[in-house]
């Protein structure tokens, strides 16, 4: 058996795009080269995607990770729901399909926490859903962050040219003003560091922060929170050895961190962070979740319930992010192997 690390993906909405693009990414023989995926989903949906696959590929069940071979072309599977014909029709969500997504999520979670996952993958899922179903969470990440009991988590979008962490994330843009302050800006921060060293493997990372108003403020005459609220915070920062800098203008800021300047950048919100970073990683965009005690990544996109069952999904995020958590979690195992002085 492969020494690889076992990584989980979950399938997400059985009635979304998540079915097709697992056996389209696991076609990908470089995948198999650095994990042994492990699938958590439904035998029925998933042999009827494999069924649409012009290609050959397998599908075989295991019960436990271990099992798991890790041979391109063969999909590896545990079957977390029965839906049979309760759920499934491509693009037609149902309860009982919302029931499973989230139990996909339980499962990975638990096998992470126990040793069983090096890391958990996962494909998109609907908020509506997940609320219909009866789950009062606004998404995977703040579900993730009640089953590990984390409070100090960061959402960051990861391309090759670009890396960009969020303050705020989902909300309204005339709350983020007041969502914004010096401890949330500066654990931003924090996290971030400590996730590209331990996660990233880069040493001394290089952070830049983006300002919040036109112009970094212009001295307050565009707005009072850099000087109020992110100066602060990147002091503190600096002052406790990290080497960020900022704020800088947001229309400038991510033209030098895209050639590489920065290591990554740290958004005051939604929008001002992903326009940029869809912008070049449209298509193989990750999406992570740092300060986790396991490693979680995802793919950047929604359930496409339009598409669902077209075969016209796109993979490359899900082989992205099954890529990343894969050296996540070498380089994880590398940090916590080195000596302590």
């Amino acid at each position: 058996m492969s020494d690889l690390p076992v990584i989980g993906i979950t399938m997400g909405d059985p009635a979304g795009i998540g079915p097709e693009i697992i056996v389209k990414a696991l076609r990908d023989r470089n995948l198999y080269r650095v994990c042994r995926p492990v699938v958590l989903g439904d035998l029925t949906i998933l042999s009827s995607a494999v069924s649409r696959d012009p290609q050959d590929v397998s599908l075989y069940t295991i019960t436990t990770p271990s099992e798991a071979e890790g041979v391109p072309g063969k999909i590896d599977l545990l079957a977390v729901s029965d839906l049979k014909d309760r759920a499934g029709l491509p693009g037609k969500p149902t309860i009982d399909g919302g029931n499973a997504m989230v139990e996909y999520i339980v499962k990975a979670v638990d096998m992470c926490m126990n040793g069983l996952l090096g890391g958990m993958v996962t494909c998109p899922i609907s908020k509506v859903l997940m609320h219909r179903a009866g789950y009062s969470y606004d998404g995977h990440t703040r579900l993730i962050a009640h089953l590990t009991d984390t409070e100090g988590y960061v959402m960051m979008l990861a391309g090759e040219k670009l890396r960009v962490s969020l303050v705020t994330i989902h909300c309204a843009l005339k709350e983020v003003p007041a969502l914004l302050n010096t401890e949330a800006v500066y654990r931003t921060i924090f996290v971030t560091a400590q996730a590209l060293r331990a996660d990233f493997g880069i040493e001394n990372p290089a952070l830049a922060v983006a300002a919040l108003n036109p112009h970094a403020g212009e001295s307050g005459l565009f707005g009072s929170e850099e000087e109020e609220i992110i100066i602060p915070a990147v002091n503190r920062a600096a002052e406790n050895g990290l080497n960020v800098i900022g704020p800088f203008p947001a229309d400038t800021l991510f033209y030098k961190a895209a050639s590489g300047q920065f290591d990554a950048v740290i958004a005051m919100y939604h929008d001002q962070g992903l326009i940029p970073l869809k912008l070049l990683h449209f298509s193989d965009a990750v999406n992570v979740t740092l300060g986790l005690p396991i490693i979680r990544t995802s793919v950047d996109h929604g359930t496409a319930y339009d598409i669902a069952g077209t075969w016209k999904a796109d993979a490359s995020s899900l082989r992205a992010a099954v890529t990343m958590a894969a050296k996540m979690v070498e380089n994880r195992a590398k940090r916590q192997a080195e000596p302590v002085s």
